[in-house]
């Protein structure tokens, strides 16, 4: 009897991949196991586009609303719970689709990675830096540290600056937030299909997406997260969408302001999710409507 196989459904937000995730379990007898970093909070649910539970079609879903918004995304640790939980499927004889757009969360699983260790005291002055002097006087800092690790990260994301100083502070090799030079699969059964749309569609849908959300009322659900705590979090508040949501409620941004930059950054957001994918080796690429007898073929 052959093992279980790992299949994985990456590509940039918006382009179907949570549709084709249930086809393929459907196909497959799989679970489904969740490698978007947004999707593990509780409650953050119109802004990422999370699948309500009524509509996953009674597949076991795992890995979502596991954080609190108060609590820190760390992908060392999802890594260390993602494994675990797909071993356990797979101890079932169940395959494992592990479906989300967060490159890092997603090589992680994949492929051979080792993080750097981790130094809270040191975190947290870099935190304080990055809320005092903005993104601008660290991502400075980091360029002349570790000028590739700095070419490669955004220069917004506040986040992952953080994250690489803290790295490179302690006298460690960054991951250079990119695939290891000749990636070993973690699970020797690992097929990737990577999801793609062309670029004006793509962007097409995303504007869309971002304009249904706020229709949605992601505005009202920001107010509720932010009484949960969420501007308390280093991760959550940062969230594309709800930052946004969250200056709209301070009256810093209106509501026209906050959706033009909400779009301006998913869409920034998409273009390095499908750069970070088209370097992994091996990815069969397919549009969003793909059939399950042809991606459980591959």
């Amino acid at each position: 009897m052959a093992a279980p196989r790992l299949w994985a459904l990456v590509g940039a937000t918006g382009t179907g991949k949570t549709a084709l995730s249930l086809d393929l379990a459907e196909a497959t007898g799989a679970e489904i196991v969740n490698a978007d970093a947004m999707q593990l909070y509780c409650g953050m649910d119109i802004g990422t586009a999370k699948l309500p539970v009524a509509e996953r079609r009674g597949i076991p879903h795992h890995l979502f609303d596991v954080l609190d918004v108060t609590q820190d995304a760390a992908v060392a640790v999802y890594q260390e719970h993602a494994r675990r939980v797909i071993a356990e499927v797979f101890a079932r004889g169940r395959d494992v689709v592990l479906v989300g757009g967060s490159g890092l969360y997603v090589s992680s699983v994949l492929f051979d990675f080792r993080f750097p260790p981790r130094d809270q005291e040191l975190r947290a002055q870099l935190e304080a830096e990055l809320d005092r002097e903005g993104t601008g006087a660290l991502f400075a800092r980091l360029r002349s540290l570790d000028p590739v690790t700095a070419e490669r990260i955004d220069a917004n994301n506040g986040r992952r600056i953080v994250r690489a100083l803290e790295v490179v502070l302690q006298g460690e090799s960054t991951h250079g937030a990119a695939l290891p030079q000749e990636p070993a699969v973690w699970h020797d059964r690992t097929t990737v299909i990577g999801v793609q749309v062309e670029r004006p569609e793509l962007v097409e849908r995303l504007d869309a997406r971002v304009e249904g959300m706020w229709a949605a009322g992601i505005v009202g659900e920001a107010r509720r997260l932010k009484a949960e705590g969420l501007e308390e979090g280093t991760t959550a508040r940062r969230a594309i969408g709800y930052a946004q949501a969250l200056a709209q409620l301070t009256g810093e941004l209106t509501e026209s302001e906050a959706i033009a930059q909400t779009q301006a950054l998913t869409r920034r957001y998409a273009r390095r999710q499908v750069s970070w994918f088209r370097r992994y080796p091996d990815v069969a690429w397919v549009g969003p409507q793909a059939s399950a007898s042809v991606l459980s073929a591959l």
